[in-house]
Parts: structure tokens; sequence; C-alpha cells
């Protein structure tokens, strides 16, 4: 048994072509894990620091998409 707050899909994935698109980057200063869209662009996943404050910017709310 597994006691975690992730979904069994993080876990387990289905296969490494869905993780191949995304990465850590640094943008404005602050780590971001994000996601490669088709377009080009990035959607956040997940905001990446140990500043209580950060996570108060809506700029890094995940589901963002930065251009």
């Amino acid at each position: 048994m597994l006691y975690t707050p992730l979904s069994e899909a993080d876990i387990f994935p289905c296969s490494d072509k869905e993780f191949s698109n995304r990465q850590c980057i640094s943008y404005q200063g602050k780590q971001l894990y994000v996601e490669q869209l088709d377009d080009g662009s990035y959607q956040i996943l997940q905001l990446l620091s140990t500043d209580p404050q950060d996570f108060m910017d809506a700029a890094y709310t995940p589901g963002t998409i930065l251009r």
C-alpha cells in the first residue's frame, strides 16, 4: 500500500511519452515544473519554491499558460 497525496497516474504512468514534454524551467526567478504544449507555450503544473509568498501570486497558479 502507498499512502500518498499523488494520484495513481502520477505514481504508475501509462507511458514515457506522456512525460517527455514535461520539464523544470526557471521563469522570472522562480522554478516551475511545466508541460510544453503543441503551440510551443508552457502550462504550469507546479511551482517549486520554499517561499510561501510565491504561492500567493496568481501568476504561478497551476494551469496558467506561459507564452
